[in-house]
């Protein structure tokens, strides 16, 4: 892994750990997996693992933190 894929995943993780206290007070949690062609691979944990408003969370509150900290990611997916 390359010295600017290193910062990226950190400046990831950054994003991340602003939402995780809002996940965590309902009980949930996200981990990142990978990033793979500007695309952050996340999974949901905890309660968020099986939420009916999850995808919401996802995109209205993860990716969006995401992108807005690290913009050349253009999305950010839910693996299992």
């Amino acid at each position: 892994m390359s010295k600017s894929e290193k910062n990226i995943y950190k400046e990831v993780e950054k994003a991340l750990d602003e939402v995780r206290p809002f996940l965590k007070a309902d009980g949930g949690g996200v981990e990142l997996v990978d990033i793979v062609d500007n695309v952050v691979k996340v999974r949901l944990t905890g309660s968020c693992s099986d939420c009916s408003i999850s995808m919401q969370t996802l995109k209205n509150g993860i990716e969006r933190s995401v992108k807005n900290a690290i913009p050349l990611i253009t999305k950010v997916i839910a693996i299992d």
